[in-house]
C-alpha cells in the first residue's frame, strides 16, 4: 500500500505554519509533495518597499524549495493547471505527470487583471512580486537619460504604495519621473476619510499627481484611455486595481465563491470534497466575506497546519475564527507610513518604523538557515 501523501499548492502565507512543519508529517511516514512555479515565494507586504529600494529581494522571499527537501518532502517547480477530485490529482502546466494525493491543501494566490491593450515590457502589476524588480531596473536605466511618465492604475492601497516607492527610487535620478495615480472615482475608496487625507497629503507635497472620477479603459501605444474620454501619456504603467483567485478551481469544476475563489467552510474544506483545503487570497470563505488581505491567511496558518494533520490522521478538524479589528500600515516611501487600526490612526516615520519591525519579525521567523 502507498503512503498517504499530503499535497500543497502554493507555499504562499497561509502554508507557513505548514511548512515550518512538514517534518511532523514525514516522521509518520506521510509523503509531501508541494508545488510551486518558483523555488521561492516572496512577501507581498514588502514588495513595493523592494520596487523602492529598502529592501533587496532575497530579504522579502522565502526558499521554499529548500524549506520542503530539507525536511523530507517532495519540491515540484511547475504550475498547477487543474485539478481532478474524482481521480483526486492535480494536473501539472508543464505536462508532466499529474501528481496524486489523499489529502490537498490550495493556497494558490491571486493576480492582478491586466490592463487592457497593454504591453507587457512596460506593463507590470503588484503580482508578481518578483517582476517589481525587473521594473525598478527599467526605471533607474531610463531615469538616468530622460524623464518618464509612470501611471499607477488603481486607488487603493496597493497603489499608493507602488506611488510612494517609485518616488523614494527615483527621488535622485537626473530625470524624476511624471508620477500619476489613476484612482477611479476616488482615492482608498472604502477607507475611512482620514486615512484618505493622510495619504493624499504624503503623496501631494512629492508632487504625484491624481486622476480621479473615471476609470482607465485601456493602454495602448504609450498613451491611457480614460472611459470619460480622457488620455495620458504613459511610458510604464503599473496596475493595482485589486486581485483576483486563481482559476483553477473554476477551472476544475469545484464550488466557487463570488470571486471565483474555491468555497470553503469553517474548518477551511472545500464545500464539496473533504479532502481538499485552501487559505489565503485563493478561496472564498462561506461563513462570511474576508478582505483580501495577508493577515487573514497569516490566522488561518495554525488551523489549516491542524486540519491537514487531522485529515491525514482521520481526526477531529478546528474550526477557523477570523477575528476581529486588523491592523493596517502603508508603506509610502521615503519612511513614512500610515498606521490604522479601527479608530486609531496616524502617519510618519514611526508608522513605517512599526511596519518595517512586524515584517522583518515575520521573514525571521519562517526563514530557515540554509
Amino acid at each position: 500500500m502507498k503512503p498517504k501523501q499530503l499535497v500543497l499548492i502554493g507555499g504562499g502565507h497561509a502554508h507557513m505554519v505548514t511548512l515550518a512543519n512538514l517534518a511532523s508529517f514525514t516522521r509518520k511516514g506521510y509523503r509531501v509533495v508541494v508545488i510551486q512555479p518558483s523555488d521561492y515565494h516572496y512577501y507581498s507586504g514588502m514588495g513595493p518597499g523592494m520596487l523602492g529600494g529598502t529592501y533587496q529581494p532575497e530579504e522579502i522571499r522565502f526558499h521554499t524549495r529548500f524549506i520542503v527537501e530539507s525536511q523530507g518532502g517532495e519540491f515540484i517547480r511547475d504550475k498547477a493547471l487543474s485539478i481532478d477530485p474524482v481521480r483526486q490529482q492535480v494536473n501539472l502546466e508543464a505536462g508532466s505527470k499529474p501528481v496524486r494525493y489523499d489529502v490537498l491543501s490550495c493556497n494558490a494566490g491571486s493576480s492582478v487583471p491586466d490592463l487592457s491593450g497593454s504591453n507587457q515590457k512596460t506593463t507590470f502589476s503588484a503580482k508578481p512580486i518578483e517582476r517589481l524588480n525587473q521594473a525598478r531596473q527599467i526605471i533607474l536605466d531610463t531615469g538616468r537619460n530622460q524623464q518618464m511618465a509612470i501611471a499607477i492604475v488603481g486607488g487603493g492601497p496597493s497603489a499608493v504604495e507602488i506611488a510612494g516607492n517609485i518616488w523614494q527610487l527615483t527621488t535622485k535620478l537626473t530625470h524624476p519621473p511624471k508620477i500619476t495615480v489613476f484612482t477611479g472615482t476616488k482615492l482608498m475608496n472604502n477607507h475611512p476619510e482620514r486615512i484618505r487625507v493622510m495619504i493624499r497629503k504624503i503623496l501631494s507635497q512629492r508632487g504625484i499627481m491624481f486622476v480621479e472620477g473615471s476609470y482607465v479603459d485601456s493602454l495602448n501605444g504609450g498613451e491611457i484611455y480614460l472611459k470619460a474620454g480622457r488620455r495620458f501619456k504613459a511610458d510604464l504603467s503599473f496596475s493595482a486595481v485589486g486581485v483576483k483567485p486563481s482559476p483553477i478551481f473554476s477551472r476544475s469544476g469545484l464550488p466557487t465563491g463570488p470571486d471565483g475563489g474555491l468555497l470553503v467552510n469553517k474548518y477551511l474544506q472545500s464545500t464539496a470534497q473533504a479532502n481538499i483545503f485552501g487559505g489565503g487570497d485563493c478561496i472564498s470563505f462561506q461563513p462570511q466575506p474576508l478582505d483580501k488581505v495577508g493577515v487573514y491567511a497569516v490566522r488561518q496558518n495554525p488551523v489549516l497546519f491542524h486540519n491537514l494533520m487531522a485529515s491525514m490522521d482521520e481526526e477531529t478538524l478546528q474550526v477557523f475564527s477570523p477575528g476581529g479589528a486588523y491592523l493596517r500600515i502603508y508603506n509610502l516611501g521615503g519612511m513614512q507610513g500610515v498606521f490604522s487600526k479601527g479608530p486609531f490612526m496616524f502617519s510618519g516615520r514611526f508608522a513605517f518604523w512599526i511596519k518595517d519591525y512586524i515584517d522583518r519579525k515575520f521573514i525571521r521567523s519562517f526563514t530557515m538557515n540554509e
